[in-house]
């Protein structure tokens, strides 16, 4: 028998991964990029939560 996990448990996560969007659409716009254009890298940041961020901080986002 499965049980169901509750919307409470869900919510920090969730809340954790709209953060961390977030945090990368700010970065992107406000800063240069490499690599792909802006868009590009937010929608890579958008469909591929976390993995999408991490690719973007360790190759897209150029030393300031």
């Amino acid at each position: 028998m499965v049980e169901q996990i509750p919307i409470a448990a869900l919510l920090p996560v969730l809340v954790l991964a709209l953060g961390w969007v977030g945090w990368c659409w700010w970065d992107i716009a406000h800063g240069p990029v490499r690599g792909l254009p802006k868009w590009a890298w937010a929608l890579v940041c958008l469909l591929s939560i976390p993995v999408g961020g991490l690719v973007y901080l360790f190759t897209g986002r150029k030393d300031r």
